[in-house]
């Protein structure tokens, strides 16, 4: 019988190795999957590549991971954002690396890469620093840059509902990067707010089908990041 369950958040991430790259879900808050992150930093794995929309806030999350020096290099869309401090700091002291992707492009980027579309050419980022040293191309007159397909060891994400096969839903905007970024990773592992057995989910209403689902830990009443900054709590 499937069944993609893990007992805790600390079993789920317990094989992500030093190195690895690893896509983590979430738009600033929203559909961040914090617990699975927390339980990467107990676990210790460093020298990181996090492709994430930005880089955290506070001291909880994903900044969190980026200030006990685990992230070598962070690929994202936005790095300084309201209440992000941390990843400013290591920057500037040169201990992390940082990729700067438009939004858009990032988003495809993975998508194609869960695709099996090596790469791509966009009109985005033409003209500007962004497209230093990468190939340009002009088709029908217009001049587009060769973008790279991005894949992952791990992804980390967060749904609302899910089964034991590991099909998801997930909460309205809550769902952004997530569905893209099951299917770009070699292992995908979910944090689930809701379990239900198999059969309870309407197929029609299913996001993301467990094929692209490895592992699933429920967490019934998680963290809430903005909470945790308001609260000024530091992970951990």
């Amino acid at each position: 019988m499937i069944d993609k369950r893990f007992g805790s958040a600390a079993d789920a991430v317990a094989d992500i190795h030093d190195g690895a790259t690893v896509l983590i879900g979430g738009f600033g808050e929203a559909g961040s999957p914090i617990e699975l992150i927390h339980a990467l930093i107990d676990q210790g794995a460093t020298g990181l590549t996090v492709v994430n929309n930005n880089t955290g806030s506070g001291h909880v999350g994903l900044a969190a991971l980026i200030e006990h020096g685990r992230v070598a290099r962070m690929i994202c869309s936005y790095p300084r954002t309201g209440n992000s401090t941390v990843f400013q700091d290591k920057y500037t002291k040169g201990e992390v690396a940082l990729e700067l992707v438009p939004q858009g492009t990032l988003a495809e980027r993975i998508r194609a890469g869960g695709a099996g579309i090596p790469a791509f050419y966009t009109r985005t980022s033409v003209n500007t620093s962004l497209a230093q040293g990468k190939e340009l191309r002009t088709l029908s007159g217009v001049e587009y840059v060769l973008e790279f397909a991005l894949r992952a060891d791990f992804a980390l994400i967060k749904c609302s509902r899910c089964d034991r096969y590991g099909n998801l839903v997930y909460n309205k905007t809550a769902r952004n990067f997530a569905p893209i970024m099951a299917t770009a990773a070699r292992t995908t592992i979910v944090q689930t707010a809701t379990y239900l057995e198999a059969g309870q989910l309407d197929p029609e209403a299913i996001v993301t089908p467990g094929i692209y689902v490895d592992r699933i830990v429920t967490v019934a009443e998680p963290l809430q990041e903005s909470a945790l900054v308001a609260a000024g709590t530091v992970y951990p």
